[in-house]
């Protein structure tokens, strides 16, 4: 019988698959602020398409009427839209924990400190599947601004998520001395 070899991660490590979810899940929380960041001096839409942004637009699609999804609370005079910062934030969670374990298992995906993965999913998502599904126009119907701001927020996201998960793995598992 031919022994089996033990799965090792690039750092010759056995994979950590749940403590790489909750790293993945503070590097969420870590760059959906990021996210926002990047976002006030490179407004991600215009004014008009905000009225009903993209996180809202999807659970209207849900079924969701719009005087939930419009929902604000008030922090120091300025109404914020929670349904979709909760939109945001869930988003940002899940591709945190999703790619800090793929990673644990296929270190490719942090090419360019993951920026690549970044920029797949801003083509997923905001050129490819949004659009199909009616919640934001096709790409050639959107502002080249748009277009930019997502691109290059999206990997600016990746590549926070990418800083945390390196970071906290380095520390949670440090490498045996030689």
């Amino acid at each position: 019988m031919a022994k089996q070899k033990k799965q090792t991660t690039s750092g010759g490590r056995a994979p950590r698959p749940l403590l790489m979810a909750a790293i993945g899940v503070l590097a969420g929380i870590f760059s959906g602020i990021v996210k926002f960041g990047w976002e006030v001096p490179f407004p991600p839409r215009t004014p008009e398409r905000n009225m009903t942004n993209p996180p809202q637009a999807l659970l209207e699609l849900f079924g969701l009427p719009p005087d939930v999804t419009h929902q604000t609370y008030s922090w120091l005079g300025n109404d914020l839209p929670w349904m979709s910062f909760m939109i945001h934030f869930a988003f940002a969670i899940f591709f945190g924990v999703l790619y800090c374990i793929i990673a644990e298992y296929w270190p490719k995906i942090t090419l360019w400190q993951g920026m690549a993965f970044g920029i797949g999913v801003d083509i997923a998502l905001h050129v490819i599947i949004m659009p199909l599904m009616g919640i934001v126009p096709a790409p050639w119907l959107q502002p080249s601004g748009e277009l930019i701001s997502e691109l290059f927020g999206h990997m600016i996201w990746l590549w926070s998520i990418e800083l945390v998960r390196h970071d906290l793995r380095s520390r949670a598992l440090p490498r045996a001395k030689s």
